[in-house]
């Protein structure tokens, strides 16, 4: 019998022995992924982000100025403000100093209607107790504008009382602490851009504000060693908005940013929004300057409001035929690039890493606002209104289209019916989508040696010919009726956009083999950047691989070897001593059958790069630059890389 069978007999005893009871800290460190999401890279960054959420409270309560957050050797970090500083004196209900409370004692802080916060970044109080519980050693120090105080804890233990150490006219708080390498197994080692990002949120979330951080670490291999970056933004929300605007590289239909505020009692909103050329919304939100990845109250009555203000307005200035139906609010919001951000006094998430707020007061607050004060700017602006609405049209007009050119598209290749697949598919013989893989080559002559050389059990065949469709300036019903991109989809089998299905994916890796030449790596950009677009879950799931066929072979008597640089093939013609010839294969379509199967088809053999959701990123970023409606950043992305241009045809 199984000893995880549930009819196997228990043995021990269940009495009052069998009971745990984790004193202090212990609990968080049992199990600290219930407090911190994970210990992988992102809890580990979390650790930062609670000690420099508590000096953002103390920014919000209006004492703090300056936050400054150090990366510093052996993945120290050390986080400094010049708020008040945590109260050093007894706590009456402990008796112990109240900095020591805080670090040591689970939901204990001032945010718990003590008075210390109006608002804060939540009310489960655990934020230092659990970066302390999760360090291998962690030290504060706090200035109280007379003393200065000092005290140092291990794996969440005392193990030095709170002390004066100096003197000082200054106030504020320095956290020091080193995470530990027993809890974060993964790494311990910080990413600058990662913490960048979060900064730059709280800088542009507190107008005024300043955030500096700064790469101390001495190791030459870290490239952001020594870097430094100084956030502050007088113009907040709206600030952010025009960088995400410049982000996405788009153009904006609005004169400039819309900003939209009010509060009521302990509860604050503030909005700020812009329409663009863009085909896709990018929507963030934020309570008390925590982000809200997964949205909330807030968010979603800022996306109902703001397409129900559009829809009354077209109705009520006949920018809609009278009869016809309400816009859609995804087709309302195409392009929208906006900053939800609420602050208040009794903040619920549904979670301890905060990722979605459940208060419903906001909810009508933001809602107020928008019905107010967006309806009263699209009055003052009637030609940006219109602009607005046309987007908003077209945008539906183009998603009743994808629907037909999906339908129609259906219908006509049978998706899922092997006997209806691209006419220049040439298929593998296994149904087994675990085991099998398409190779997407480039032209009818590599296209045919590919089929010559394959296994014909389990890999497919699919050439492209002919130019593209550039997928920067199309929208979803484009893509279907494009005779390049339709056998791709159909070939896949899992649809793509909103009916994108993975579960119906036909092959285990999908390969992208072109030549490494300029029209090879224009192909492979324009791939990536659609099925980043399109069907990213194929990249985020490891399905996407470029193939990496070798530039040169090198024979010399009986033995050849194929290598895939110049400095490769350098090093090898000296190994073999020189005397060797040299074949430059000129392509895909130049090798012969048996060539791609040593080089380029052969799993025992062959060198594949599988493609991520940073790589995407980066080849959709450089298609925008290149193939965007804006001249300016294609000719400085020229200028700046046309150093590096080499074996020009001319």
């Amino acid at each position: 019998m199984s000893t995880n069978d549930l009819s196997t007999p228990v043995t021990q005893n269940y009495d009052e022995n069998s009971i745990q009871v984790l004193e202090g800290l212990e609990a968080v460190r049992k199990r600290p992924g219930m407090y911190i999401g994970s210990t992988g890279e992102r809890g580990l960054h979390h650790l930062v982000y609670e000690i420099v959420d508590n000096s953002i409270d103390e920014a919000l309560a209006g004492y703090c100025t300056k936050i400054s957050v150090d990366l510093l050797d052996d993945g120290i970090i050390r986080v400094t403000d010049n708020g008040r500083g945590i109260p050093v004196g007894i706590n009456p209900q402990k008796g112990i100093p109240t900095v020591t409370v805080v670090f040591t004692i689970l939901h204990a802080g001032g945010k718990f209607g003590g008075g210390g916060y109006k608002v804060s970044g939540g009310l489960h109080g655990v934020g230092a107790s659990v970066v302390n519980a999760l360090s291998n050693w962690l030290e504060v120090e706090v200035k109280d504008g007379k003393n200065i105080y000092k005290q140092r804890y291990e794996k969440g233990v005392i193990v030095t009382d709170l002390e004066v150490i100096g003197e000082t006219n200054e106030t504020g708080t320095t956290v020091t602490f080193k995470p530990d390498p027993t809890i974060f197994t993964d790494t311990t080692t910080y990413d600058y851009e990662t913490l960048l990002n979060r900064l730059r949120e709280q800088a542009f979330l507190n107008a005024g504000i300043r955030v500096v951080l700064t790469d101390c670490r001495t190791d030459d291999n870290i490239v952001t060693k020594g870097k430094s970056d100084d956030l502050c933004f007088e113009g907040g929300i709206k600030s952010y908005v025009e960088y995400l605007l410049e982000g996405i590289k788009k153009e904006p239909l609005n004169s400039e940013v819309i900003y939209l505020s009010g509060g009521k009692d302990d509860e604050e909103a503030e909005l700020a929004l812009i329409w663009s050329t863009a085909y896709d919304s990018k929507i963030m939100s934020f309570a008390n300057t925590l982000h809200t990845i997964d949205g909330g109250t807030h968010e979603q009555a800022f996306r109902q409001t703001v397409a129900r203000v559009v829809n009354k307005y077209a109705h009520d200035f006949k920018k809609l035929k009278v009869d016809s139906d309400n816009l859609k609010g995804d087709d309302i919001m195409e392009g929208l690039v906006a900053v939800v951000s609420v602050k208040l006094a009794d903040a619920q998430f549904e979670s301890q890493t905060k990722a979605k707020l459940g208060n419903t007061s906001i909810g009508t607050l933001v809602r107020n606002i928008i019905n107010d004060k967006l309806y009263q700017y699209l009055e003052e602006h009637p030609a940006e209104a219109k602009i607005v609405i046309d987007k908003a049209i077209a945008a539906s007009n183009a998603r009743e289209a994808a629907q037909k050119a999906r339908e129609a598209s259906r219908n006509k290749a049978g998706i899922g019916n092997k006997t209806r697949m691209p006419e220049k598919l040439t298929d593998c013989i296994s149904n087994d989508p675990t085991k099998t893989e398409i190779y997407i080559v480039e032209g009818d002559s590599a296209g045919g040696s590919a089929v010559e050389g394959r296994n014909a059990t389990y890999q497919a065949i699919l050439p492209l010919w002919g130019k593209m469709l550039n997928v920067e300036k199309a929208r979803e019903d484009k893509v279907y009726g494009n005779d390049k991109l339709t056998p791709v989809i159909t070939a896949l089998g899992t649809g793509i956009g909103e009916n994108f299905d993975i579960t119906k994916l036909r092959y285990d890796k999908i390969v992208i083999m072109a030549d490494a030449d300029v029209d090879g790596s224009h192909i492979r950009t324009l791939l990536l950047t659609f099925f980043f677009r399109y069907m990213p879950e194929l990249i985020e799931t490891g399905h996407i691989y470029l193939a990496q066929p070798p530039l040169f072979r090198i024979a010399k008597g009986k033995q050849h070897f194929d290598v895939f640089t110049d400095e490769e093939k350098a090093a090898k013609i000296e190994e073999l001593g020189g005397n060797v010839d040299v074949q430059r294969y000129k392509g895909l379509g130049e090798m012969d059958p048996e060539q791609l199967w040593e080089t380029t088809l052969d799993p025992e053999r062959r060198t594949f790069l599988r493609v991520t959701m940073e790589d995407a990123a980066l080849a959709d970023e450089t298609f925008t630059i290149l193939m965007g409606e804006e001249v300016e950043p294609r000719r400085k992305f020229i200028e700046d890389n046309a150093i590096y241009a080499t074996d020009l045809d001319i």
